[in-house]
């Protein structure tokens, strides 16, 4: 036939495979579910997925401009940064109500890219990393894959602002001085030396 080599045996259609469903009304697959929509602090650049019940037009995906500020069909700019998923979807119901009977709004973090710690020198990846969870710096640490070979981990430092604090990781794997395993906090960067 046309189109094939001799000698070769045609080939199967590829298989069919389905994408992911996501429930109606849920976010996108992927999104961070430890996120607390009561307590996280919504930030310039998150993801949302505000969900209207049963307005497809309404619902989606949008992003935390850098003044804090989204766009939405009808009600127009909303302050978004600086509130729970949860106040931002009493709001966005309250918005809605004028032109929506008793509005049901659902406000979820799909990416969280306000809050984020760096790592950097002598570690196999280094760079900038989403602070979604409570993070301890033996945790972060363990996010850069490893150590190089001429690191010094005894003198680990954890800058935050005008501070400079000191971390020991050789004395946390012994078990010592446990206190200097600290949380870690937005803009706080690891300086492996």
């Amino acid at each position: 036939r046309a189109g094939q080599n001799r000698g070769q045996e045609p080939q199967p259609p590829p298989a069919k495979v389905e994408a992911p469903r996501a429930t109606p009304g849920q976010a996108p697959v992927g999104a961070p579910a430890a996120v607390d929509p009561r307590t996280y602090v919504i930030g310039p650049e998150d993801v949302l997925f505000i969900r209207v019940w049963r307005e497809m037009d309404l619902t989606g995906s949008y992003v935390v401009r850098p003044d804090g500020k989204i766009t939405l069909p009808l009600i127009g700019e909303v302050q978004a940064s600086g509130l729970t998923p949860d106040r931002l979807g009493a709001q966005l119901a309250q918005g809605f109500s004028d032109f929506i009977n008793k509005p049901d709004v659902t406000v979820t973090i799909t990416q969280v890219n306000s809050k984020k710690y760096y790592i950097t020198g002598q570690v196999f990846r280094a760079g900038e990393f989403p602070l979604v969870t409570p993070t301890r710096v033996f945790d972060a640490l363990a996010n850069s894959a490893g150590f190089r070979d001429f690191a010094n981990k005894k003198k680990i430092v954890i800058i935050r602002g005008a501070q400079r604090l000191r971390f020991n990781y050789d004395d946390i794997i012994k078990g010592k001085n446990l206190d200097q395993n600290i949380f870690l906090e937005n803009g706080d960067t690891i300086v492996v030396p």
